[in-house]
């Protein structure tokens, strides 16, 4: 296998494994908390409300969109380009008794006050009944996809392993969810895709290093747990690095040059694979020694036979 960034001796990642799972915790018991003050900003897709598609001769100045649907009395109102920079998706949460047929009409009429070439292309409705059932079925995902890989890993490795690895990846999802509502971002359907995203990306991170553990087991035999941990982290760091840093560069450019469309999909991405790297190396493998991980679990003891006696 070709390495781009060899490295010569082993990184003691194991040292510092009671500092990096202090960081990891403190992290955890933050977004925590920020979850249970704020709460998660939900979008339309969750809440309920109207979703409009409206498309302008030239580019739209999404500034003055804005300025004219607060003079509606539509505050909360939400305003993203979505495909090209003149089309435009509004998005209206629920609000009193009005319905989406009125609440859809004034807007449209107030933005055809403001420039006559607007078209209106598509206007959904999503009832608050339905957005509660897409909420829960949206949780009831994450447990199934999480329940998924902890089979998946307890049958390719060992428990301890399965442990672990679900508990670094579900510290990820923690860590996104608390961020989203810390800074109050908005939490959609797109964001939650990019969630389930992260579970699969950074499972596949652990894979790699617990297999190199495994495998290390049974070579390195005069060699500590530790050492043969950190030994598996550093021979995978150069593949680690070059597909974290590709991956990271298309993600990149989706939140850069991606629209308001894909910002959230694309930010939710970005913190996750920052910190899939981080829980896969140093989350992920303190915890298989604070389980007792050991040689003994993977090599099977060599039964004696009993010499016939003649």
């Amino acid at each position: 296998m070709i390495e781009f960034f060899p490295f010569k001796k082993d990184i003691p990642f194991m040292r510092w494994g009671k500092v990096t799972t202090f960081i990891s915790l403190a992290t955890f018991i933050l977004a925590v908390a920020a979850l249970a003050t704020k709460g998660l900003n939900l979008g339309v897709d969750f809440t309920g409300g109207t979703v409009m598609e409206v498309a302008y001769s030239q580019p739209a100045d999404l500034a003055s969109i804005r300025s004219v649907l607060e003079k509606t009395g539509l505050p909360e109102v939400a305003v993203q380009n979505f495909g090209t920079s003149r089309d435009v998706l509004i998005r209206l949460p629920l609000k009193g008794k009005s319905s989406a047929a009125e609440t859809s009409n004034s807007v449209i009429q107030a933005l055809k006050a403001a420039d006559a070439t607007v078209e209106l292309k598509r206007v959904d409705f999503v009832g608050p009944q339905v957005g509660k059932e897409l909420y829960d079925n949206g949780a009831l995902a994450l447990l199934v996809v999480a329940g998924g890989i902890l089979a998946y890993l307890a049958l390719r490795f060992e428990w301890r392993f399965a442990l672990a690895a679900i508990i670094a990846n579900m510290h990820d999802v923690v860590i996104i969810l608390g961020m989203f509502a810390f800074f109050q971002w908005e939490f959609t359907l797109t964001v939650l895709a990019g969630v389930l995203a992260v579970l699969g990306y950074s499972v596949n991170e652990s894979v790699v290093v617990f297999d190199r553990i495994r495998e290390n087991i049974r070579k390195m035999r005069g060699a500590t747990v530790p050492d043969i941990i950190d030994n598996a982290i550093t021979t995978t760091m150069s593949r680690t690095i070059i597909t974290h840093a590709a991956t990271q560069t298309m993600v990149l450019s989706m939140l850069l040059f991606g629209g308001e469309a894909l910002h959230n999909f694309a930010l939710a991405l970005t913190i996750g694979i920052l910190f899939g790297i981080y829980s896969s190396v140093l989350v992920a493998s303190p915890l298989l020694l604070m389980f007792g991980v050991k040689r003994e679990h993977f090599i099977k003891p060599v039964e004696k036979k009993e010499e016939a006696v003649v």
